[in-house]
């Protein structure tokens, strides 16, 4: 008889178990679910990618040692699209499309970035600047490409942005002067790599590399313009007189962080909604003062490293935010039951 009653017990207590989570624990799990989580893989490549271009200013200071910034930037788009184009098909998409594409991302991104570096803004704190994509993508693509923007993204990018606030005032207290003009020059070639973002966001079923390749044809002519205009006839001396090492930064800038690096990251913004991936740029100046600390001496204050903590933070919150929330919401349920 005992037995019996304990038995139907237990058969309630399950019953009130499944109700419970078909009523909390469901709903959480599956708004985790909507949040689409990057799988290990696409993390361990949107955190390659960062730390690629993040690693990129090593380079970029190297070759600028010998090229002028306009001339550099016309030779890493000439690389990036040949010899690639004898081998790689063009991408079945319209040639506007892919002509916009390397306006935004080649010509205004990478020449007023440039420009503005030219013009007397530091190049850490250009880096940091130019990390206003994150929010420029983010705010394209909930009005032109259909994301969504969840409160964790929201608050990831608060947290992360705090970050960059504490590095940028570092650079600021530490005596960088950053001219008006050299600053809204890169505040635009924020919104530029914004608009790349989109377009190839929008650009379902492209191959994303094949898209680079192809697009990186129209800078070149451009840029080499605007460099005759600027910099005058010596740019094109320099590039003949450069050094091996110029030419090794050239080729990284080229082929690791254009064709690898903008291929694999339009691809994961493709397959995942923008909030969740364009607040990791955020970690490119983090890979940035990293790579100055290991290769050019450069040392990391505490306030830095507050900063790059932030960073971290920001994007634990953005990407693993509704597991963590989830669990969290479902551990304190479960005491408050025992404690009855």
């Amino acid at each position: 008889m005992l037995t019996s009653f304990s038995s139907a017990g237990r058969v309630q207590r399950h019953r009130r178990a499944t109700r419970y989570h078909r009523r909390l624990v469901s709903p959480l799990w599956n708004s985790f679910l909507l949040h689409k989580r990057l799988t290990r893989r696409d993390f361990g490549w949107v955190v390659a990618i960062v730390t690629l271009w993040g690693f990129a200013f090593v380079p970029i200071r190297w070759a600028l040692a010998d090229v002028p910034p306009f001339m550099l930037a016309a030779l890493r788009f000439l690389l990036a699209a040949l010899p690639a184009a004898f081998f790689i098909r063009r991408p079945q998409l319209a040639w506007r499309w892919v002509a916009a594409y390397g306006i935004a991302i080649g010509v205004v991104q990478f020449g007023l970035l440039f420009l503005g570096m030219h013009l007397g803004m530091p190049a850490g704190l250009s880096s940091l600047v130019i990390q206003l994509q994150v929010f420029f993508t983010i705010a394209l693509a909930v009005a032109f490409a259909g994301d969504r923007l969840h409160r964790w993204n929201v608050a990831g990018a608060l947290v992360a942005i705090c970050g960059i606030i504490v590095l940028a005032a570092y650079k600021v207290a530490g005596g960088l002067s950053a001219p008006l003009a050299g600053f809204l020059l890169i505040v635009v070639a924020a919104f530029a790599w914004g608009v790349g973002n989109v377009i190839a966001k929008r650009a379902q079923g492209v191959d994303m590399f094949a898209l680079v390749v192809w697009s990186s044809f129209v800078p070149p002519p451009i840029l080499a313009a605007i460099s005759f205009v600027v910099e005058g006839r010596e740019a094109f001396t320099a590039v003949a007189n450069a050094s091996l090492l110029t030419w090794f930064s050239i080729l990284f800038l080229a082929w690791g962080a254009t064709l690898f690096g903008f291929s694999r990251w339009n691809r994961l913004l493709q397959r995942y909604p923008s909030p969740l991936i364009s607040p990791f740029a955020l970690l490119i100046p983090v890979s940035g003062l990293a790579s100055g600390a290991l290769l050019l001496g450069e040392r990391l204050s505490a306030m830095q490293a507050v900063g790059v903590m932030l960073v971290f933070a920001g994007l634990t919150i953005n990407v693993y935010g509704p597991a963590i929330w989830a669990r969290w919401r479902i551990a304190a349920r479960a005491r408050r039951r025992r404690a009855r």
